[in-house]
């Protein structure tokens, strides 16, 4: 062994090349703790559950239950946008980062993303050489019609293309009304138009209700939801809400009205409810 190696074993430009690669089969085949590939894990289902909490609470003025119904298509879209962001774009996640771990064999990974960016190259290329073919022949707009044989054809052949200028004239009004009431109808507080007409046809007693007993009854059932009511809060009026209810309306409309009476809205103060139980 040459004296300079000697005294210097720890300078890399030093070593030779086959010590090297050497060390580095070895540090690259060294197994990493089970411990530390679970505490990893961990660490990803902690801020999966964390950014999630964070998104639920953004509705939590919302009717409760809104997510519900959509709550596996966010879940998906959210370990998407996770493994976009991590191991698309650093071959590691949040926890094996903190960990200081990625992953070493990552060769499937990229010839699989560049098989699909070809296959999809390949694809755009051929829809764009089909098109215009068809603008050629004028058949098989589309390429699937053409992989699978399948081609328009009239089925009253003899009969001519008119286009009706009255017809597209009508669907071109109807369209502009519909995009106009888009535009409307969200400017229209319908809670309090619809408490307005109710006072004005069955008048202002009716609706505000009178007696013990019919006073008995608006408060078993949310003025709102039509539900019993969760939380009974009022507004000022005889009529009690959900405490949801009332605040999620209360939030989106700064001049609430009482869908029942039309009274307006007070700021919501919890009630207490007196009911009697019956025998069934």
């Amino acid at each position: 062994m040459p004296q300079s190696l000697f005294f210097f074993p720890k300078c890399p430009h030093l070593i030779p090349r086959h010590q090297i690669q050497g060390q580095r089969r070895k540090k690259s085949a060294t197994p990493v703790l089970r411990i530390t590939q679970l505490d990893a894990l961990e660490l990803d289902s902690s801020l999966e559950q964390l950014v999630w909490t964070q998104f639920s609470q953004c509705f939590q003025n919302f009717r409760p239950g809104i997510l519900t119904p959509v709550e596996p298509e966010l879940r998906t879209l959210l370990h998407l946008l996770l493994w976009r962001f991590t191991l698309y774009s650093k071959c590691a996640s949040v926890g094996q980062s903190l960990l200081n771990l990625h992953y070493h064999n990552t060769l499937f990974l990229q010839q699989g993303l560049r098989c699909l960016t070809l296959v999809s190259g390949i694809a755009q290329l051929a829809n764009l050489v089909n098109f215009l073919i068809f603008i050629r022949k004028g058949r098989h707009p589309v390429l699937a019609e053409r992989i699978v044989g399948a081609q328009a054809v009239s089925t009253q052949p003899n009969m001519i293309r008119d286009i009706d200028y009255q017809f597209m004239n009508r669907e071109l009004l109807w369209h502009g009304f519909a995009e106009f009431l888009i535009f409307l109808l969200p400017l229209i507080n319908t809670r309090k138009l619809k408490a307005t007409v109710s006072s004005f046809v069955f008048g202002g007693d009716r609706a505000r209700g009178e007696g013990t007993t019919e006073g008995q009854q608006l408060w078993k059932e949310c003025g709102l939801c039509g539900e019993w009511p969760t939380m009974p809060h009022t507004v000022g009026c005889r009529h009690v809400f959900c405490y949801y209810c009332i605040k999620s309306h209360s939030i989106a409309d700064t001049c609430l009205t009482c869908p029942k009476c039309g009274a307006e809205a007070g700021q919501p103060q919890p009630v207490k409810m007196n009911v009697e139980m019956t025998e069934m």
